[in-house]
């Protein structure tokens, strides 16, 4: 997990340099961020919060309240990235396209790259709820925790997308 961490990391680190260094053209005309994008942050760190409830309700072998917070988290995690479409829509409806100047195009490229990587923490979130461990060579505790180190770093990735979109203006 720590390799498939530093891969994704070095690859937003890299598309944040070009962005800073990019933004300096004259052709950059800033992106107006949609209000819809702190709801959807606040949904995504919410989720975080509800995956520690999870983790915690599996350490005290309580799988039925394990199974409950960590479906929220994966609804959660789909309803982030729900939210984001719809972020999307908006700005299309604005007129601002992934083409329209290179600030919209870093614009779709983060959140959409984001968006996918997310989607694989959504997989191994339903992975994890519906693997049986019971033959499996690892314990659903430790897949949980795995898997939560991805989905913390995931939220800590947007929060940094995020405040480079707005204050990179």
């Amino acid at each position: 997990m720590a390799i498939g961490i530093i891969s994704v990391l070095m690859f937003f680190m890299a598309l944040a340099s070009a962005f800073l260094v990019r933004k300096r053209g004259a052709d950059w005309v800033p992106v107006h961020i949609p209000a819809l994008l702190w709801f959807n942050t606040a949904v995504l760190l919410a989720s975080s919060g509800t995956l520690e409830v999870a983790r915690k309700r599996l350490a005290h072998s309580d799988t039925p309240g394990f199974k409950r917070f960590w479906l929220m988290t994966t609804a959660l995690g789909v309803a982030f990235l729900a939210g984001q479409m719809v972020a999307w829509r908006t700005l299309v409806h604005e007129g601002i396209y992934l083409a329209s100047n290179p600030a919209s195009s870093f614009f779709y490229i983060f959140s959409g790259a984001h968006g996918l990587h997310l989607l694989g923490g959504v997989a191994a979130l339903i992975y994890v709820a519906k693997r049986n461990f019971d033959t499996a060579e690892i314990t659903r505790t430790v897949a949980a925790e795995v898997t939560s180190y991805y989905w913390h770093f995931m939220d800590a990735l947007w929060l940094f997308l995020l405040a480079l979109l707005y204050l990179g203006k």
